[in-house]
C-alpha cells in the first residue's frame, strides 16, 4: 500500500512484507557482528543529505520571501519596508549561512574519514528546525496566499517538518549530540 502523505508527494513511502526471504552469504554488508555500526554509519552519512535538503529549504523560503516582500504592497509601501518581515527575512538569512556552513563541516569530516556522528547530528538538527521556521515565516510573509496550493510557501510548509523526522527525530538528534558531548557516564 502506497501511503498517501501531507508532503514529500514526490518520495512515495510504501510498506514492504518479506516472508521466508532468504539472503544468500555473498549478500552480506561489511563484516558479521559490525551490522550495528554499519547501519549507525549510513544514518549520520544520510543526516548530512537531510541537512543540505533543509539547507534547500531555508534558501527558497528566502528567495520567495524576498520576491514577495519586494512586489507586495501594503499602507502604499513594499511590505518590505515593514521591520517584522525584515527581521523574518534576516532571520532566514542568518540561518541559511549557518545551516549551509555546518552542512558543509559535517561532510568534509566525513570525506576527511573523521569522526563526523555529532557534526551530522548538529547539522542535521539545525538545519531542519531553521526550514521549518523558515518555511512558517515564508508562509506568513505571503499572507493568505501563502496557505493556498497556488504559491510554493505552502509547498514549503509541506515539506520541511518531515525534514524534523527522517534519518531521526530531532529529539533523537539531541541525544546523540549530549553522549557525544558528555561521552560515557
Amino acid at each position: 500500500k502506497v501511503e498517501e502523505k501531507m508532503g514529500w508527494r514526490g518520495s512515495p513511502s510504501a510498506e514492504l512484507v518479506f516472508e521466508d526471504a532468504e539472503v544468500p552469504a555473498e549478500a552480506m554488508l561489511g563484516e558479521r557482528g559490525a551490522g550495528l555500526k554499519l547501519a549507525l554509519t549510513a544514518l549520520d552519512t544520510g543526516r548530512i543529505g537531510i541537512a543540505a535538503m533543509g539547507t534547500g529549504v531555508i534558501s527558497k523560503a528566502l528567495d520567495l520571501s524576498v520576491a514577495h516582500a519586494r512586489e507586495r504592497v501594503q499602507f502604499g509601501k513594499p511590505i518590505g519596508s515593514f521591520q517584522g518581515v525584515q527581521w523574518m527575512i534576516a532571520d532566514m538569512a542568518r540561518d541559511l549561512e549557518a545551516a549551509r556552513l555546518l552542512t558543509y563541516h559535517a561532510a568534509e569530516l566525513k570525506d576527511q574519514g573523521a569522526p563526523f556522528t555529532k557534526e551530522a547530528a548538529i547539522a542535521k538538527l539545525f538545519a531542519t528546525e531553521a526550514a521549518v521556521q523558515a518555511a512558517v515565516n515564508c508562509v506568513q510573509i505571503h499572507g493568505g496566499y501563502g496557505y493556498t496550493e497556488e504559491y510554493e510557501a505552502a509547498l514549503l510548509f509541506r515539506d520541511a517538518k518531515v525534514l524534523t523526522i527522517v534519518e531521526g527525530t530531532s529529539e533523537i538528534q539531541r541525544l546523540v549530540i549530549a553522549r557525544q558531548v558528555l561521552g560515557k557516564l
